[in-house]
C-alpha cells in the first residue's frame, strides 16, 4: 500500500491509532474488543515521549508526521488516542492538511467523544478534567464542554509527572501515591461541587485504582476507552462510505520509533496478550 506516484493508495486498508507513547494502547485495547473484525495499525512515538510539555507546534509537526506515516501504511481513518494531540494538532490537520493529502480520507480525536458524555454522566454539571500540561493549558476540553453544554463548569488540574510514572512503570510506587494524592486534592479544592473527573491521557487509567482509592465515593471517574470504541463504532455505522474503505481480517500490527524490546514489554502493562513490533523512523 502507502503512496502511489505520490498520492496515498486508494485501496482499503486498516484503522490507523496513534500515540505519543503506550497510552493509547488503552484505547486500542477498548476499540479492539469493541470492534474485532477490523485491521489495525498501532504508532507509537516512543522517541519523542512525551507530548505533554512541548510547545504547539511541535506537536503539530510531530502529529502531522504520524498521521502521514499511517497513511503510507495504507489507513484510510486514522485515530489520535492521544489527548495532547487532539487537543494541538487535530483541528489543524483536519482543516489544513487532509484536503491536500487526500479529501477522502479521515482523522478522528478523542476529546469529542468524551465530552458528548459529560451532561449525561455528571449530575452536579461540575465537572474536572486530569491531564497533560499541554492538554490543560490548550483548554480543549472547556472549549468543546463550553460548546455543547455551557452550563457545566470545568476545572482543569495538570499533572505533568503522571506519564513519566506510567511510562516508568513506577504507577504501584510510593512517589506515585504522593503525586495522585496532590493532584486530587487541589482540584478539589478548586472546586468542591466537582462529581465527575475525567481521565484527560490515555496513560492514566494505569493509575485508576490509586486514583479511585483517594476520591470521595460521590465523585464518578470517568475513562475514555470504551467511550472511544463506541463513538467510533457509531461514525462507521453513520458513514458506511468510510466502513467500505476499511479492511475487515481481524489482523493488527504494532509500530515504534524506539526499540522494539521496550514497547514489547511496556505494552504487556496494557494489552493481556503478547505482540510483535516493527520499529519505524517518522521524522522527516
Amino acid at each position: 500500500m502507502g503512496k502511489k506516484n505520490g498520492i496515498y493508495s486508494l485501496q482499503p486498508g486498516p484503522i490507523g491509532i496513534f500515540d505519543s507513547g503506550y497510552g493509547g494502547l488503552t484505547i486500542f485495547d477498548k476499540i479492539r474488543k469493541t470492534m474485532p473484525e477490523y485491521d489495525y495499525v498501532y504508532l507509537g512515538d516512543n522517541a519523542r515521549t512525551p507530548y505533554g510539555t512541548r510547545s504547539f507546534e511541535v506537536v503539530y509537526q510531530f502529529t502531522k508526521q504520524a498521521v502521514m506515516k499511517l497513511f503510507e501504511e495504507g489507513c484510510q481513518l486514522v485515530i489520535l488516542a492521544c489527548n495532547t494531540a487532539s487537543a494541538k494538532a487535530l483541528r489543524t490537520i483536519q482543516q489544513r492538511d487532509l484536503p491536500n493529502w487526500d479529501a477522502g480520507r479521515r482523522v478522528l480525536g478523542v476529546i469529542r467523544p468524551t465530552v458528548e458524555l459529560m451532561d449525561t454522566v455528571s449530575r452536579t454539571k461540575h465537572v474536572g478534567i486530569l491531564g497533560t500540561t499541554g492538554t490543560i493549558s490548550s483548554h480543549s476540553y472547556s472549549m468543546e464542554i463550553e460548546k455543547m453544554f455551557p452550563h457545566i463548569r470545568v476545572t482543569g488540574e495538570a499533572c505533568p509527572m503522571w506519564v513519566p510514572l506510567v511510562e516508568n512503570n513506577e504507577f504501584n510506587s510510593p512517589g506515585a501515591d504522593y503525586f495522585v494524592k496532590k493532584h486530587l486534592y487541589h482540584i478539589l479544592s478548586l472546586d468542591p461541587k466537582i462529581d465527575t473527573l475525567v481521565l484527560g491521557c490515555t496513560h492514566y487509567p494505569l493509575l485508576k485504582d490509586k486514583i479511585k482509592a483517594n476520591l470521595p465515593k460521590e465523585v464518578t471517574l470517568f475513562s475514555q476507552g470504551q467511550c472511544v470504541a463506541e463513538s467510533l463504532q457509531n461514525y462507521l455505522t453513520r458513514h458506511p462510505e468510510m466502513d467500505a474503505k476499511l479492511t475487515k481480517s481481524g489482523k493488527r500490527r504494532f509500530l515504534t520509533t524506539e526499540s522494539t524490546e521496550k514497547f514489547s514489554e511496556a505494552a504487556s502493562l496494557f494489552l493481556s496478550d503478547e505482540i510483535e513490533v516493527e520499529q519505524v523512523s517518522i521524522d522527516r
